[in-house]
């Protein structure tokens, strides 16, 4: 067989090789299959994923499509004394859409079977014995937590979305294939995974590899993770972009979040607790060296933040408090959301992290979005490779010579104005001796800045900050803060977007 003839059996229409018992023997498969196949998926038009499910399937609630369980006991690799197990989500629901699935061994790629026998459908009307639905997505398993028990360390579901966790944490945030259009006037378009391959895992080796082949209406791309579970489960991203049509408005990495309130911003909110967020922060390691962190808010209106930088060294969405009491809730236990941090390795050159925030009044909504944006378009017809690292853990670690700002207060200072308090801790700042009188910078564009003041925080063992802020008639405001000595910052830069 000649390797046009291997891609021709994988090109969509036929292009996710055949289902069918002559299959079952597999397809030869080496990773560069896949960035092929996204190349000439790219140069043909888009066709719709498959959404067509039986009726009792096409109409589901969210309530009723949870009580569709996949049978652990029937997860592929169990009993094979692997360090990984899969198990398999159903479609229905906001997941319709027919995602292909293929298990690669010894340079082989077979189509995973689909079966009613592998879930258990409670209530839910069964398919037929013979159905061949197909599957949403899948879930992987290792022993994360102990070694005698396989948790749940990441699953990818739904368009081009999946999430992982390290030890001793919780899903919170989730990552993105591809971002196209993010608060584009003209509406966002969602791109979606259409294959994975999944690499048979090998024994004694704490690392899996996902193919992915994403597509949308604007692009084709290919994926290749390999995952490694741990304290900080970490993703190798190897992805290629292959544009169909000009792509002025990608989002590189994208992250998505969700960000309700915090003691920085609860206007309107009525609830026992202090705190609800799975991320409360934008960490930005720039090319410059600098180090900027930018709180969440949840505004009135969407609001877009654009931070220029050519090959950053890193960013991500942080949850940074990591105590009980900042969220006082037994059930979500938003102290153990992971955050994730997104190392760009080689060059990216030009271009912005940008942050979007949209107007939430619930928790059940993801109004965060942040990613990389390239200066220059994806040009069509063109290919644009990014290699990165996903570091889904507790906290980054930052540079460990500057404090870190752990929180941001705000509330009103008299009829015109508010007061900002921040508490910044750890870096040099611990060191300072009991004499020193670090300079602190404070900016407000447009605005005013009044009664700025910087003052060590025993409670903490760090500093505190505080101002005022009077915006006048403007209706948003671009604040700065920093502490600096001699020597340059003792703490990252602060930068907030006041909206009124």
């Amino acid at each position: 067989m000649q390797r046009r003839d291997v891609l021709a059996t994988l090109a969509i229409p036929a292009l996710l090789a055949t289902r069918g018992a002559a299959a079952q023997d597999g397809q030869p498969f080496a990773p560069q299959d896949v960035r092929a196949i996204a190349r000439e998926l790219a140069q043909k038009p888009f066709q719709a994923p498959d959404t067509r499910l039986p009726g009792p399937l096409a109409n589901l609630s969210y309530d009723r499509y949870r009580m569709i369980r996949f049978d652990p006991q029937k997860a592929l690799w169990k009993g094979d004394n692997l360090p990984f197990q899969m198990q398999l989500f159903h479609r229905g629901f906001l997941y319709a859409a027919r995602v292909d699935l293929y298990e690669v061994a010894d340079g082989r790629s077979r189509p995973i079977p689909y079966s009613p026998d592998l879930f258990d459908f409670g209530p839910v009307e069964r398919p037929a014995p013979d159905a061949n639905l197909g599957f949403a997505g899948f879930r992987l398993h290792a022993p994360l937590n102990r070694p005698d028990y396989f948790d749940e360390v990441a699953a990818f579901l739904g368009a081009s979305y999946f999430r992982a966790v390290g030890r001793h944490l919780g899903y919170g945030l989730s990552a993105r294939g591809l971002a196209i259009k993010t608060a584009d006037p003209g509406g966002e378009e969602f791109p979606f995974f259409r294959a994975f391959w999944i690499e048979r895992p090998r024994p004694g080796v704490n690392a899996i590899v996902v193919h992915a082949l994403l597509d949308s209406p604007s692009a084709a791309a290919s994926y290749r993770f390999t995952i490694r579970p741990g304290d900080d489960t970490v993703f190798d991203v190897e992805a290629t972009v292959f544009p169909r049509a000009d792509l002025a408005a990608a989002g590189i990495a994208p992250l998505t979040s969700m960000f309700w309130f915090a003691p920085n911003d609860r206007a309107g909110v009525d609830d026992f607790r202090p705190a609800v967020h799975d991320s409360d922060g934008l960490l930005l390691a720039s090319g410059r060296g600098e180090q900027l962190w930018r709180p969440l808010h949840n505004p009135r209106d969407l609001q877009v933040t654009v931070l220029a930088d050519a090959n950053p060294r890193g960013f991500g969405l942080v949850q940074r408090r990591r105590d009980f009491d900042s969220y006082q809730d037994l059930e979500a236990r938003y102290e153990r959301r992971p955050s994730l941090w997104i190392e760009p390795i080689g060059d990216w050159g030009e271009g912005a992290v940008q942050l979007v925030e949209i107007p939430t009044g619930g928790e059940i909504h993801d109004n965060i979005v942040a990613f990389w944006r390239p200066k220059d378009p994806l040009r069509a017809k063109g290919e644009y490779g990014y290699v990165y690292r996903m570091h889904w853990l507790p906290l980054p670690q930052g540079n460990p010579a500057l404090a870190t700002f752990v929180s941001t207060r705000a509330g009103a200072a008299g009829s015109n104005g508010l007061i900002f308090v921040l508490d910044a801790v750890g870096g040099r700042l611990k060191d300072l001796p009991a004499e020193a009188r670090p300079k602190l910078d404070v900016s407000a564009g447009p605005g005013r800045i009044q009664n700025p003041v910087a003052q060590r925080n025993p409670e903490t063992g760090g500093w505190r900050i505080s101002f005022e802020l009077l915006p006048g008639n403007a209706p948003l405001a671009e604040l700065r803060a920093v502490l600096s000595d001699e020597q340059g910052p003792l703490t990252e830069s602060w930068i907030y977007r006041w909206t009124r």
